[in-house]
């Protein structure tokens, strides 16, 4: 039988994986067919930005099904199987259904490129169900010319986190740049929640959102998160909220947990059903501790592993400020992606570990080799070797000796790992 990672290999053939920003092709195969996407049945959540999106996502998803409601997710990208992108009211779509739909673009022969591909893989799965509340859609890289911005009166439009991941892409060289792209697009007819900024950056979109006239709710002046001591205390007009998930080990992953309590306690979720559905999000690959699976038997019972997808300056600081509070001795696997500016991201992890290996990541083109990444880790005065496979990395680190093990730079690099644990 056809796996789903086959099938998804032959999407990659069909349409260009290249990402080529632009919503004529997408806007053409939806008026041809006659999809009116504002006509779909349940509000639109929308979650645009750099980093943290997927935070925003899963405790939105894990509060709101803890509120009775039916919800579909639209993410990217996939971290353990290409259906994992489209998950509907209680779980991810089939492959049949993913397979049905996939071989109805690919007979139409239309022009798209991966990305709006599989949008429209969602858009036909969702476009007829009649039962759900609400739809949460992540949007790619941008959003002005975005594949998932259709939609002209989304119920709420979420801005995480916005940085200067990629300027390559964008061709842009600002983040001022950026967070046009980003923002300037927004529907003017929706609430726009804005999350934890850098102060500069906060300031740059609130210029930028100055004449569009929807309803704004701001980090900061209309809600926040204060870590004390061990708990992390959520405010707004509300009142206090202390939240408590031990699941969840960054301030970083947190800052997106507030964003999603304050929409859904806007949305008129009690919090007695915020604070049940807390310890429920779960977020794979993000500071993720591996307790059991296949990986574990390469492992000595004192070694912790963990998974992390840091792969922007930001992310990788979360990751660095987490790191620091262990007092074991660490170790990390490193592999990324060329665009992502490997020799300033590994600079943050100078003083952490005592040693790094590097591996390219698998099934990845764009991924820097191994040997590449020595050498940056070399000319950083950072103790590292090479590997070549995940098992092969696991087995050159692993030893009696009680330590911690830390395998970042790449949301595919943990996807590697964790289809390896299933």
């Amino acid at each position: 039988m056809i796996s789903s990672e086959i099938y998804y290999n032959r999407l990659q053939r069909k349409f260009r994986r290249k990402i080529n920003l632009n919503l004529s092709r997408i806007k053409f195969f939806l008026k041809k067919k006659k999809i009116d996407v504002n006509k779909i049945n349940g509000e639109f959540l929308q979650v645009v930005g750099s980093d943290g999106k997927n935070a925003v996502i899963q405790s939105l998803l894990a509060i709101l099904i803890q509120n009775n409601k039916k919800i579909t997710t639209y993410t990217s990208p996939s971290v353990i199987s290409p259906l994992d992108r489209i998950f509907i009211k209680n779980k991810f779509i089939s492959l049949k259904n993913f397979r049905k739909l996939g071989n109805y673009l690919i007979k139409s022969k239309a022009k798209l490129t991966l990305f709006e591909a599989l949008t429209l893989i969602y858009i036909l799965t969702i476009k007829n169900l009649k039962d759900i509340n609400y739809h949460i859609v992540e949007a790619g890289a941008g959003f002005n010319k975005d594949s998932t911005n259709l939609w002209s009166s989304p119920k709420i439009q979420t801005i995480t986190n916005i940085n200067k991941q990629h300027l390559d892409l964008f061709g842009v060289k600002t983040i001022k740049d950026i967070c046009k792209i980003k923002v300037a697009s927004l529907s003017h007819n929706t609430h726009i929640y804005i999350g934890k900024q850098d102060p500069k950056v906060m300031k740059i979109i609130k210029k930028i959102l100055k004449k569009n006239p929807s309803k704004k709710t701001y980090y900061g002046k209309d809600f926040k998160i204060i870590k004390k001591n061990k708990s992390y205390i959520f405010k707004d007009k509300k009142g206090k909220l202390k939240l408590k998930a031990n699941q969840i080990h960054s301030e970083g992953l947190w800052d997106g947990v507030a964003l999603a309590v304050k929409i859904t306690r806007d949305l008129g979720v009690n919090n007695k059903t915020i604070l049940k559905a807390l310890p429920k999000i779960r977020m794979r690959g993000r500071i993720e501790y591996i307790n059991k699976g296949k990986l574990r038997k390469y492992l000595n019972k004192s070694e912790t592993l963990i998974l992390d997808g840091a792969h922007s300056l930001k992310s990788g600081l979360n990751l660095r400020n987490y790191l620091l509070n262990i007092k074991q001795p660490l170790y990390g696997i490193f592999g990324i992606q060329k665009n992502r500016y490997p020799n300033i991201f590994i600079k943050q992890f100078k003083d952490v570990f005592k040693k790094i290996i590097t591996l390219k990541i698998p099934n990845t083109p764009n991924s820097v080799s191994a040997k590449k990444l020595k050498e940056i880790c070399k000319k950083n005065n950072i103790y590292s070797e090479s590997a070549s496979s995940v098992i092969n990395a696991i087995k050159k680190i692993s030893s009696k000796e009680k330590k911690t093990i830390v395998a970042f730079g790449s949301l595919y690099l943990i996807s590697s790992f964790l289809k390896k644990n299933n």
